[in-house]
């Protein structure tokens, strides 16, 4: 596997864990016991932290990169198999 794809996969990995992490953690004004400033949404986030938010998503991106790498290079698990997603013509005996 190149450079340039491990790259890619490394990106998609993050932004994939970056959005499934967004809702984590984040509490509402009203849950913290703050006021609202005129026209702010109830649910808008009073403890979002952008910075932790992204270096957790890298850290976890990295290792999900990695195990990709590494089921790619050693084949653990391969589209074989998964015969059931196989026409019946070409599923093994």
């Amino acid at each position: 596997m190149g450079f340039w794809s491990i790259v890619a996969i490394y990106f998609l990995m993050w932004i994939f864990v970056a959005f499934t992490m967004l809702p984590f953690g984040v509490r509402t004004h009203e849950e913290m016991g703050l006021d609202l400033v005129p026209g702010q949404a109830e649910s808008a986030p009073a403890n979002f932290r952008p910075g932790r938010l992204a270096l957790r998503a890298s850290v976890i991106a990295a290792v999900l990169t990695a195990v990709w790498v590494l089921n790619w290079e050693h084949g653990w698990v391969t589209r074989d198999m998964f015969d059931f997603m196989l026409p019946p013509s070409q599923r093994g005996a």
